[in-house]
């Protein structure tokens, strides 16, 4: 009994634990950026050279271009109105998701996206400090100027007030103000419409110029559109 009592009294307790007990605190898990994946359906490019580009600005057509502000596969459209804006493939998709089920009805109604988001647009988290690189991929873009043409609609069937009705679903889905066009409408550089004329002089420039003043100007070529308009 004596040695029983003397080897309990050379046992020690430890202070600390054996293993070591599981914090409470909770971390939130890191999520990956966006990747750059492009799958069937989605508004994305196959390929691009560079992950991530400048952000940019949206071009002012300045420089005497007509090009993109007409009507060249269908018979109705809608075109970019006031200030160019970026548009998302997000946006993108969802205005031809509208437009799609107007024109379901018709089987020969053709629709024809004039625009595609090749940009990539990065963003930072909240609350980051400033610095430290651009930030990870968020969504594709496409900068459309004033005057450029975002939808056309065709077919057989397709009248005007059915475009119209489903080109103004498409106008609410968009975040810059828009305008129908049809055909017959002339083309527009910047914010200043032109007749449907112009298109078929083989000088453009002198054409525009003559228009404005009223004065026929005598341009051997427009090979230098952006200095003409500035004389």
């Amino acid at each position: 009994m004596a040695s029983l009592l003397s080897s309990f009294s050379r046992l020690t307790l430890n202070s600390r634990p054996s293993r070591p007990i599981a914090s409470t605190s909770f971390r939130a898990p890191i999520l990956p950026a966006r990747s750059q994946i492009r799958f069937a359906g989605v508004l994305a490019p196959k390929r691009s050279k560079y992950k991530k580009a400048h952000k940019g600005r949206v071009p002012i057509p300045t420089g005497g271009s007509l090009k993109g502000t007409t009507i060249v596969h269908g018979e109705y459209g809608i075109r970019v109105k006031g200030n160019g804006m970026r548009l998302s493939a997000k946006q993108l998709t969802s205005a031809d998701t509208a437009l799609k089920r107007k024109l379901k009805v018709l089987k020969s109604a053709k629709i024809w996206l004039r625009v595609f988001p090749d940009i990539p647009v990065c963003v930072k988290g909240n609350e980051v400090r400033m610095g430290k690189g651009k930030g990870g991929f968020d969504h594709w873009a496409v900068r459309c100027p004033t005057g450029r043409v975002i939808f056309e609609v065709g077919g057989d069937g397709v009248s005007e007030q059915l475009a119209r009705d489903a080109l103004r679903l498409v106008a609410g889905k968009l975040p810059c103000q828009v305008e129908f066009i049809t055909r017959k409408t002339g083309p527009k550089l910047g914010n200043l419409q032109l007749s449907r004329d112009v298109l078929t002089k083989p000088n453009v420039v002198g054409a525009l110029m003559a228009e404005r003043n009223g004065v026929p100007v005598p341009f051997e070529s427009a090979s230098t559109p952006a200095v003409a308009l500035h004389q």
